[in-house]
């Protein structure tokens, strides 16, 4: 256990961080399931609805630094191709 008053309040601050990046992070894997079991039914429109709402979850955890900005990028891209094949049939 930290005995120094600024090390006490880093501990803090570092809990507080955890927590929230791991709710992003969290959110981020909830919305791309919900995409992909869209995508599973074959709606291409809620497909799109619920990709758009992951997308922006994504950009704005790779703000943060929450996951880095090609990750995003990846997942967004990945994702986006499972919607481009329900859109082409």
């Amino acid at each position: 256990m930290a005995n120094i008053r600024s090390s006490e309040k880093s501990i803090r601050k570092t809990k507080k961080r955890t927590l929230q990046n791991q709710i992003k992070k969290s959110r981020i894997r909830t919305l791309r399931k919900k995409v992909l079991a869209a995508v599973a039914q074959g709606d291409a429109a809620l497909a799109q609805t619920a990709y758009n709402e992951f997308s922006s979850a994504a950009d704005k955890a790779a703000k943060t630094n929450t996951i880095h900005k090609n990750t995003a990028s990846r997942l967004k891209s990945r994702v986006s191709a499972h919607i481009a094949k329900v859109a082409a049939k």
